[in-house]
């Protein structure tokens, strides 16, 4: 199995060579960040230094969406990998391990995509009831989904009703907790409820508090979503995974490149607390996107319209 980065960086800085490689990459991805232009030496100084890393197990490295010190080793993992960013929209390589419970996300995937679709609707959420409102009260019934879900609740709305704006950055981190440390089988019953009228898909809607999270005033444009994302190495790395399980394919039976929905479905929930929030655009439908626009995009457009598709017309979500 593949070592996670932490360890792998351990390995490599112990080692005087991959040391020196090493920190070669870390000016190379610091340049990066900071949008200074390298010249042709160090171009090529930054792509020898990671060909040298050969087969050493920090090229290979990987990352756990759920580990404590996920920050540090996606921070690992692009260092190591920064040239895999050049060009538009190229972040075919996620850093994140694939789940060993993946069989598990598959099964429960398929009775999800049941209730979504209506057929045993009766059975599995009742008639009388508001499937949204019947999973928030399995949640509070846990003490830990109850404690993760008041806290980003409370910190998105505040502000609201008032001239004061909400604090968006500590709205996302919130509740990138409240999906990442809470079980999934509370996370998937919240988000992806099936409703049958607006009331219901109005409280679905509002999971993820769209006023403070997902909508500004006015919509930005997609590219300088974009451009905030790649800055910030958890939604860089959410992207990137995102982008490779979620993969449309015309001539695929379920829609999906890589045939796996249930690994799109974990990756479409690892974008919500990003820069690049995605939510439900109605309280009448399931269908969901970005709240960004591609109006004014000049000769960007076509890249624009790229972003969007991701989510408005990716037949694999």
């Amino acid at each position: 199995p593949r070592s996670d980065c932490v360890v792998a960086e351990q390995l490599c800085l112990s080692d005087s060579a991959c040391n020196a490689t090493y920190r070669t990459l870390e000016n190379c991805a610091l340049a990066k960040t900071h949008l200074l232009p390298l010249d042709h030496d160090s171009r090529v100084r930054c792509l020898n230094a990671e060909l040298d890393l050969g087969n050493s197990s920090l090229l290979h490295c990987k990352c756990h969406r759920r580990m404590k010190r996920q920050e540090h080793c996606l921070r690992i993992f692009w260092t190591v990998h920064s040239s895999v960013t050049d060009g538009y929209f190229s972040l075919e390589t996620s850093p994140y391990e694939n789940p060993a419970n993946e069989e598990h996300w598959k099964t429960d995937y398929n009775k999800l995509a049941a209730l979504v679709s209506g057929k045993n609707c009766s059975q599995l959420a009742g008639d009388a009831t508001n499937p949204c409102l019947k999973a928030t009260h399995v949640c509070n019934l846990s003490k830990k989904c109850f404690r993760q879900r008041t806290e980003y609740a409370s910190i998105c709305t505040k502000g609201a009703g008032s001239e004061d704006v909400c604090d968006r950055r500590k709205c996302h981190r919130g509740l990138r907790n409240f999906f990442e440390k809470v079980p999934e089988d509370f996370t998937k019953s919240i988000l992806f409820c099936p409703c049958q009228d607006e009331f219901c898909g109005e409280r679905r809607r509002k999971t993820i508090v769209p006023d403070c999270s997902f909508q500004y005033n006015t919509k930005p444009n997609c590219l300088w979503l974009l451009d905030s994302c790649l800055e910030d190495h958890i939604c860089k790395s959410r992207l990137a995974d995102f982008q490779q399980n979620c993969q449309p394919a015309d001539m695929s039976p379920d829609g999906c490149s890589l045939h796996n929905r249930a690994a799109c479905l974990q990756a479409y929930m690892g974008m919500i607390g990003t820069p690049m929030t995605p939510n439900y655009i109605s309280n009448s439908s399931v269908e969901v996107s970005l709240w960004c626009t591609c109006e004014s995009s000049g000769n960007q457009k076509e890249k624009c319209d790229q972003i969007l598709s991701m989510f408005e017309s990716n037949k694999c979500l």
